[in-house]
C-alpha cells in the first residue's frame, strides 16, 4: 500500500563523517576508515533509471572513485522496492550496497543484512532529515539503519487559476470555488482524515505493537465530514486515474497525489501548475489538520559484504548532501536532505514534498502487523465512497470500524 514511485570535493570529509559500523556491529565508538589502496569491487543495486549512464548512480560513482582510486564498481538492476526480497533470498551473493524503501526495514534487519550506522553517521542523518524521515530508518531495537535520500508521501496539487495561495490552507474554502478530487476509498490516503489525533497506530513512534491501532471519539465526526464531503457537489472522487485525466480535462482543479506523478500535472495544468502541503478542515469539534502517511528511501550497505568498510564510506557517500543534488538534477528525486530546499524552490511538487514531511506528515508504522490495516480501512473507505456510510449513521458505522481495528 505504500507508493513508492520515484561540495563532492569533500568526498573524504563526507565519507569519514557517515563512517558506518562495519559488518552491523554496535560498538559505535570505533570508526573504522576504508582502506584505500587495496583493490575493491563494489555491487550495487538501484533501478535501471538511476544507474544509467550519465544518471545519479553512475555520476556519484566516478566521483567517489576520485578519492577511492582502488575501488570499481558493478551495477545490477533490483529496483528499491524488491531489495528485501532479494536480500532475503541470499544475503551473502546480494549487493553491497542498496536502495530500500523504509517499510522493508523490519525483515531486512531481521535477516541480518544491513548495516547499523555508527554514531558520526546518526549524527548526521538527524542533521539532514527531518524527524519523520529520521525515524523511518530507525527500527525496533532503537537502532538506525540506512541513509534517507529523498522522502515518499502524497501532498496536493491545485490549479492556481482557481486557488490562492491563501484559499489551498483550507479544503472547505477550496470546496466553494473548484472541484476537488480525493481518493477515499484507497486505505493510503483515507487515513490523511484522521491522522490528526483521531488515528493512532502502534503508539508514539508507530513501532509499539501492543499500542495497537486505535480511534477517538472524536473519529465519527470525520466520518460524518467525509460522508458529506462525498456528496458535495465540487467533490470528484478520484481513483483509476480519475483526478488525474480531471485535471487535464479542466473537470478537476485539486488532486491529491505525490512526486511521481508531477510531471504528468504539470503537462495537464501548464502555466497554473501549482503543489502545496495538506490543508486543513472543520467539524463539529473545530478545525484538523490533514496529514500523510510519509516514509523514505534509503542507502544501505550488506553486513555481509566482503569490505564492509568501504561498502559502508560508499553508502555513505550516496546518500551525501551533494549526492542527493545529484539525483535531483539527473533524476528528480526530491532530496530528503532539508537543507536542499532552497536549491529547489523553483520545482513547486519538491517544495510541497518537502514541506509536507516537515509539517503534514506521520511516519508510516513498518511494523509487520500493519499488515493488518490496510484491508479494513480499504473497506470502510469503500462504504463512504458508495454511500453505504452516511452523515447519518457515521458515528455507529465508525464505532463498529474502531472495533475491527483494535482486535
Amino acid at each position: 500500500m505504500t507508493n513508492i514511485k520515484k561540495m563532492l570535493g569533500a568526498g573524504i570529509a563526507v565519507a569519514t563523517l557517515f563512517g558506518f559500523a562495519a559488518c552491523g556491529s554496535n560498538n559505535n565508538s570505533s570508526e573504522k576508515k576504508a582502506d584505500t589502496s587495496t583493490p575493491v569491487q563494489l555491487t550495487v543495486w538501484g533501478s535501471a533509471d538511476d544507474q544509467k549512464d550519465g544518471g545519479w548512480i553512475k555520476t556519484v560513482e566516478e566521483e567517489f572513485k576520485k578519492d577511492h582510486p582502488n575501488v570499481t564498481f558493478k551495477n545490477a538492476v533490483v529496483e528499491p522496492p524488491d531489495a528485501a526480497k532479494a536480500v532475503k533470498q541470499d544475503a551473502k551473493a546480494a549487493a553491497d550496497v542498496f536502495l530500500f524503501p523504509n517499510d522493508q526495514l523490519g525483515d531486512l534487519v531481521k535477516a541480518g543484512a544491513i548495516g547499523e550506522l555508527s554514531d558520526a553517521a546518526t549524527n548526521q542523518v538527524k542533521e539532514q532529515n527531518e524527524d519523520t524521515l529520521i525515524k523511518s530508518v530507525t527500527a525496533q531495537d532503537g537502532k538506525m539503519y540506512g541513509v534517507p535520500y529523498t522522502g515518499n508521501t502524497w501532498f496536493m496539487y491545485y490549479n492556481k487559476a482557481k486557488f490562492s495561495a491563501d484559499d489551498v490552507k483550507s479544503l472547505d474554502t477550496m470546496l466553494t470555488k473548484g472541484k476537488v478530487s480525493f481518493d477515499i476509498a484507497n486505505a493510503w490516503y483515507l487515513p490523511g482524515f484522521y491522522l490528526d489525533g483521531n488515528m493512532t497506530l502502534f503508539g508514539e513512534n508507530g513501532n509499539d505493537a501492543k499500542a495497537g491501532m486505535k480511534l477517538s471519539d472524536k473519529a465519527g465526526e470525520v466520518t460524518k465530514y467525509l460522508a458529506n464531503l462525498v456528496a458535495n457537489k465540487n467533490f470528484v472522487l478520484d481513483g483509476n486515474g480519475r483526478g488525474l485525466a480531471g485535471l487535464k480535462d479542466g473537470s478537476v482543479d485539486a488532486y491529491f497525489s505525490g512526486s511521481w506523478d508531477a510531471a504528468k500535472v504539470k503537462d495537464a495544468l501548464k502555466d497554473n501548475y501549482a503543489a502545496a502541503a495538506l490543508p486543513k478542515f472543520k467539524t463539529e469539534s473545530g478545525e484538523h489538520q490533514m496529514k500523510s502517511f510519509a516514509g523514505s528511501k534509503a542507502v544501505a550497505y550488506n553486513t555481509n559484504t566482503k569490505s564492509p568498510e568501504m561498502a559502508a564510506t560508499f553508502a555513505a557517500f550516496l546518500g551525501s548532501k551533494k549526492s542527493q543534488q545529484i539525483a535531483f538534477e539527473k533524476e528528480g528525486a526530491i532530496p530528503s536532505d532539508k537543507s536542499l530546499a532552497d536549491s529547489v524552490k523553483a520545482e513547486p511538487a519538491a517544495v510541497a514534498q518537502m514541506e509536507t514531511i516537515a509539517k503534514t506528515s506521520v511516519l508510516q508504522p513498518a511494523i509487520p502487523e500493519m499488515g493488518k490495516f490496510w484491508d479494513p480501512v480499504q473497506a470502510f473507505g469503500t462504504g463512504i465512497s458508495t454511500g453505504k456510510i452516511t452523515p447519518a449513521n457515521a458515528a455507529a458505522q465508525t464505532a463498529e470500524f474502531a472495533k475491527g481495528l483494535g482486535k
